[in-house]
C-alpha cells in the first residue's frame, strides 16, 4: 500500500505531466538510451495523431538487454518456469543477449529484413521471447498471436500481417493437457491468401509434427549454425513501428495496433519508476501472456528494460496447487507483481 508521502508524490508527478507536458516526458526520456538525441518531444500538429521524440533514434531490444550487460550482465533476466513441463531455466542478461543474437541471425538468414513483419505464434516459452527481442534488435516488426487462437482466427492475422516468417512450436499446454499448434497453423496458412516463405518451428517434444519441405525449419538446427552469431543492433527512428498487436475481432475483423519504437519504450521506463517503483536487479511477476499487450509491456519490455528479472509462466494459478504463484513470489524474491480480476477470483475459490 502507498504511503501518504509516496502518494503525494506521484500525485505531484502526474499534475506536472499534464502541466508540462513537453518538459516532463523529455526528462522521462533520459530514462533509455538514444543512440541520436530528438529533434522533437512532441508532434501533434495532425491530431489525433501523436509522433514523440520526433528525429530521435533508438531500440527496443538494446534497452531491454545491451544497455545492462556492462553492470548486470551475470544477473538474472529472464526466469522461465513451467509447471506443465516440470521444466525451470533462468537466462542471465548476458545469455539472453546471445540467445537474441542467436535468433536474430536466424531471422536474417531466412530473409527478414529490416519493416517486415515476423507473426510468433508461440506458449510462454523462451523462444518466443528471444523472437520478440529479435525482431526488436534488427528493426522487423513483430505480431505475436495468442498461442492456441483457431486457425481461423491465425488466418486473419496472417492475411492482413503479411509475414515474411512465421515463428511456432509443435504444441503448448494449459493444465495438463497438450493442444497441439502445427495442425492449427498448417490449417491457417492454407486458409490464408497470404502465404509466408518460411515457418521456424521450436520442438518441444510434446506432439509429433509435418514439416513442409522447403517451408518449414527446425529451430534447434539453425541455432546449432548461429551459435556465435554477433548481431549489430539496428537503430530506428523513434516513431517507426515496434509491433503491431490484433484485437480481438469481436467486433468484426480482427484490428491491428501498431505502436512505435521511442515513445513506447520511454512509455514504459517512466511507468517502471513512477508506478510499479521497480528497480534494476530486483524481480518482476506478470501473470499475463505474451498473446496480450500487458505480456508485451510488463513480462517482456518493461521489467527488462528497467534491469529487472522477469518471470516467464506457462501454467494455471491452480497447478500444482493454489499457492503456486505465491511459491514463485518467494523463491524468485518478487518485489513487484502484475496480475489481473480474473486470476483473483479463481483464486477466491480456493481453501
Amino acid at each position: 500500500m502507498a504511503t501518504d508521502s509516496s502518494s503525494g508524490a506521484l500525485a505531484q508527478t502526474h499534475a506536472r505531466s499534464i502541466a508540462d507536458r513537453e518538459g516532463f516526458w523529455a526528462e522521462q526520456a533520459q530514462l533509455i538510451d538514444w543512440q541520436r538525441p530528438f529533434d522533437q518531444v512532441l508532434d501533434y500538429s495532425n491530431p489525433p495523431f501523436a509522433r514523440w521524440f520526433v528525429g530521435g533514434q533508438t531500440n527496443l531490444c538494446h534497452n531491454a538487454v545491451d544497455r545492462h550487460l556492462a553492470k548486470w550482465g551475470s544477473a538474472p533476466a529472464l526466469i522461465y518456469v513451467s509447471t506443465e513441463t516440470g521444466t525451470e531455466r533462468t537466462y542471465t542478461f548476458d545469455e539472453l543477449h546471445r540467445e537474441t543474437m542467436r535468433m536474430a541471425a536466424i531471422m536474417q538468414s531466412l530473409g527478414v529484413r529490416r519493416g517486415e513483419r515476423v507473426l510468433i505464434y508461440m506458449p510462454m516459452v523462451p523462444e518466443a521471447v528471444f523472437a520478440m527481442l529479435a525482431c526488436a534488435r534488427i528493426g522487423a516488426i513483430h505480431s505475436v498471436v495468442f498461442g492456441g487462437f483457431a486457425s481461423h482466427s491465425l488466418a486473419s492475422r496472417i492475411e492482413d500481417a503479411e509475414p515474411v516468417l512465421v515463428v511456432s512450436a509443435d504444441a503448448g499446454s494449459r493444465a495438463g493437457k497438450v493442444l497441439p499448434y502445427k495442425p492449427l497453423l498448417d490449417a491457417a496458412i492454407a486458409a490464408s491468401r497470404y502465404k509466408p516463405a518460411s515457418v521456424l518451428m521450436v520442438d518441444r517434444g510434446l506432439a509429433p509434427f509435418e514439416r513442409v519441405a522447403g517451408r518449414d525449419h527446425d529451430y534447434a538446427e539453425l541455432r546449432q549454425r548461429h551459435l556465435d552469431a554477433q548481431v549489430p543492433v539496428t537503430w530506428l527512428e523513434s516513431n517507426e513501428v515496434s509491433y503491431t498487436l490484433y484485437t480481438s475481432g469481436t467486433t468484426g475483423n480482427p484490428k491491428g495496433v501498431q505502436r512505435d519504437v521511442g515513445g513506447y519504450a520511454v512509455a514504459l521506463a517512466a511507468s517502471m519508476k513512477h508506478i510499479f517503483c521497480g528497480n534494476a536487479g530486483e524481480a518482476y511477476f506478470s501473470t499475463s501472456d505474451i498473446g496480450w499487450v500487458v505480456g508485451h509491456s510488463y513480462i517482456v519490455y518493461g521489467p527488462l528494460i528497467a534491469g529487472m528479472a522477469t518471470i516467464l509462466y506457462e501454467g494455471t494459478p491452480l497447478r500444482p496447487d493454489a499457492g503456486i504463484l505465491w511459491q514463485l513470489v518467494e523463491r524468485y524474491k518478487v518485489t513487484v507483481m502484475f496480475s489481473a480480476p480474473t486470476a483473483i477470483r479463481v483464486l477466491k475459490k480456493q481453501d
